[in-house]
């Protein structure tokens, strides 16, 4: 797709996107042309870099801090969209945290944090941009999904329900939304090289039990392609589907 404007004219959403595989899905959306709200929870420096990278590169974007988890601030996150750009055609659901702890030591409020930043923000983010999406005639949202929803993985029991329960979500979207033109999809990362699984410290348990059959490890920028992908014109008749972008190291 290199060179192609396939999204121009039009404005995406991205949660969590200050950082790791939500900057690059931020930049590539960016690069396709289309206007760009950056978002973070607490980061309104790594969100203002995202955006002034944007801008420079003479794309469109703005950064608004926000907690996906809070109705009233996804409500603002969606306005900024509508106030600074006019409309809103991709919402894209990356925000999360993954924490581990084994169950016997998972208390509720650990629970509820990573069912709250993952699947209740994206029911959240998905039910205020409707509006804007059905508006478009070629809205898509793009759930950014887990590999060990489809593994499983000690010590990740919300994190792993979460993500499962992303999964069902877009299903069910995909039939609720297709009748108005919105495709619904779920994005699988791998074990990509992000900042988080750089070191033996910040790599996940469950990373040990596994190797990419390519020999190393993804790109955030080869998952960001996928998105685009799914976000654009050549994706209309895709709905519905978990895509994983893994390097083959899980095979559905």
């Amino acid at each position: 797709m290199s060179g192609r404007r396939e999204l121009e004219g039009r404005v995406a959403l991205v949660t969590g996107s200050a950082r790791n595989i939500g900057r690059a899905i931020a930049l590539e959306l960016a690069a396709a042309g289309a206007a760009v709200v950056i978002n973070g929870r607490s980061s309104p420096a790594e969100c203002a870099a995202v955006a002034d990278e944007i801008v420079a590169g003479g794309g469109h974007a703005t950064f608004v801090i926000a907690d996906v988890t809070v109705e009233e601030d996804v409500a603002r996150l969606v306005e900024a969209a509508r106030r600074d750009f006019g409309r809103l055609d991709i919402l894209v659901n990356n925000a999360a945290v993954r924490r581990e702890a084994p169950f016997a030591d998972l208390d509720y409020r650990q629970w509820r944090e990573v069912m709250a930043t993952i699947l209740d923000a994206a029911y959240l983010c998905a039910h205020a941009a409707l509006p804007h999406l059905l508006a478009s005639g070629a809205g898509a949202i793009v759930n950014m999904g887990g590999m060990s929803a489809h593994t499983g993985a000690k010590n990740r029991a919300h994190v792993v329900a979460a993500k499962t329960g992303l999964v069902g979500l877009t299903r069910a979207l995909a039939h609720d939304l297709a009748s108005s033109h919105v495709t619904v999809n779920c994005v699988v990362p791998g074990m990509i090289d992000t900042v988080r699984g750089r070191t033996a410290a910040q790599n996940p348990d469950h990373h040990k039990d596994h190797a990419p059959l390519v020999g190393r490890r993804g790109r955030p920028e080869e998952v960001a392609k996928l998105v685009r992908y799914l976000a654009g014109p050549d994706a209309r008749y895709v709905t519905g589907q978990t895509i994983h972008a893994n390097g083959g190291v899980f095979m559905p």
